[in-house]
């Protein structure tokens, strides 16, 4: 895993604690990454604030290296629902 990958998962796991992370990086060009963040606090919060919650603390992170970030976020049972799709 490269730093910018460790970076980014660091980041979302001390902002949201409790919170499963796997963070990607499907080109190998540590620019163009994908999270799936897996959280009970998305529980009845709308996809957009979810979104929010993971991004705000992104943001330097983001600026100084990431040019695109994939964003998926789950509740835990969502993601039991659904990761299969994924390929976990």
């Amino acid at each position: 895993m490269n730093a910018i990958v460790d970076q980014v998962k660091e980041t979302i796991e001390n902002a949201l604690p409790g919170a499963t992370v796997h963070v990607l990086d499907p080109m190998n060009d540590g620019q163009h990454l994908q999270a799936f963040v897996i959280s009970p606090v998305f529980e009845g919060v709308m996809l957009i604030k979810q979104h929010q919650m993971v991004m705000k603390p992104l943001k330097e992170a983001m600026a100084q290296a990431v040019h695109a970030l994939g964003l998926k976020t789950f509740t835990p049972q969502k993601w039991n629902e659904e990761k299969s799709k994924y390929g976990f």
